[in-house]
């Protein structure tokens, strides 16, 4: 398994090592084990799928304290664009975003620490999505910012007349405007 750092600090790809022979391929997805070698020990407590079409684009989203998580996203069918954006408050990289594809191609996750929105959107005709989280899912605490805002200036690689967007998330407010409770430390 290889731990890459992205261009904010925090937010990690993870590269599993994949055997494949002539009967397919085998890989870990998550090591306990090698996470906590790294320096990364979670709790897991939920799982969640999700299965969407091209032109969807969902997010950017995130929970407020004391209900945020970090998440573990992979894809196992399809590829996405997947986008976290750094709203913790002081943060150098606060309002900067860094995107990824992920597919179930490339094996490639991202590592998302609490203190950022994220986001995807779909580029394959279908796309297969499993996230884990370290904390459960919250409705009070829901809060995300548009995926279209200016100030953020995201290419989900989609062209705007085939976005998918839910109506939900159509009136998440801009950067400029979101609640946040996330504080950086050094």
């Amino acid at each position: 398994m290889e731990i890459t750092q992205t261009t904010i600090p925090g937010v990690l790809l993870i590269q599993p090592t994949v055997f494949e022979d002539s009967r397919g391929y085998f890989f870990e997805s998550y090591s306990q084990k090698k996470f906590a070698d790294n320096n990364m020990a979670f709790d897991w407590v939920q799982d969640n799928q999700s299965s969407s079409s091209y032109g969807v684009i969902r997010g950017l989203h995130y929970q407020l304290n004391p209900f945020a998580q970090t998440k573990l996203v992979r894809v196992f069918k399809g590829t996405i664009l997947d986008v976290v954006v750094d709203i913790r408050k002081g943060s150098p990289y606060y309002g900067k975003h860094f995107s990824v594809e992920l597919s179930a191609e490339n094996k490639m996750q991202i590592l998302i620490p609490q203190g950022f929105a994220h986001g995807f959107s779909v580029l394959s005709d279908k796309a297969e999505v499993l996230y884990k989280c370290d904390n459960y899912y919250h409705k009070n605490s829901e809060a995300g910012i548009i995926y279209n805002d200016p100030a953020l200036a995201i290419d989900w690689k989609i062209p705007a007349d085939k976005a998918i967007v839910s109506e939900k998330d159509l009136i998440l407010p801009g950067l400029s405007d979101i609640k946040t409770n996330f504080e950086f430390t050094a």
